[in-house]
């Protein structure tokens, strides 16, 4: 599959960024230390900047998932939706902000079967969720109650693939570059 970005999106920043999204990107700056580029282009429209960053706040804070559980989410969504900028960012998050263990995160990267059972079946739901478009098997369904998780958890999945989609579709839109902060964790 080939990426087609367009041309003409700017690389916004907080002093360039039309109407409310100067804003959301100064907030940026001062919690992150920087603008990610993510952020930067979409601002291009404020209402995705601040529909993504809502709905990031949501999942974290609402859909009831550890933080491990919740790069689980996000690294098996941008892995099946192929997004480079974000397994780069979340691979960074899960290991030295939310402490995925080493061999999950490798897992998880490769798209190999978890070590953990539990986490696995948080995966596997997660990815066919994605790739089946919101209708996953009876048997992920199944694995992922009997793990231990519930419908409102997997209405949580649903919240994290919205969010994703937003980042995921706007990074192959814009062919965003991986910020320097997420560099050692590029996909080659």
């Amino acid at each position: 599959m080939t990426n087609a970005p367009l041309p003409d999106l700017t690389l916004h920043d907080e002093h360039t960024a039309p109407g409310a999204a100067g804003d959301l990107l100064a907030d940026a700056r001062r919690t992150l230390g920087f603008v990610p580029n993510m952020y930067g282009n979409m601002a291009n429209l404020p209402a995705v900047l601040k529909g993504y960053l809502d709905n990031y706040k949501a999942f974290r804070q609402t859909a009831g998932f550890t933080p491990v559980e919740q790069e689980t989410i996000f690294l098996s969504i941008s892995r099946v939706n192929g997004c480079n900028y974000c397994m780069a960012a979340h691979s960074m998050i899960a290991e030295r902000m939310s402490k995925v263990p080493a061999d999950v995160l490798a897992a998880l990267r490769g798209g190999d079967t978890l070590p953990d059972p539990k986490l696995d079946a948080l995966a596997r739901f997660t990815r066919e969720m994605v790739e089946h478009r919101g209708r996953p098997s009876a048997e992920a369904v199944r694995a992922f109650l009997d793990a231990g998780y519930t419908s409102q958890q997997a209405l949580g999945v649903v919240l994290a693939i919205a969010t994703k989609t937003f980042s995921n579709y706007v990074n192959h839109l814009a062919a965003t570059e991986v910020d320097p902060a997420f560099a050692a964790y590029k996909i080659a």
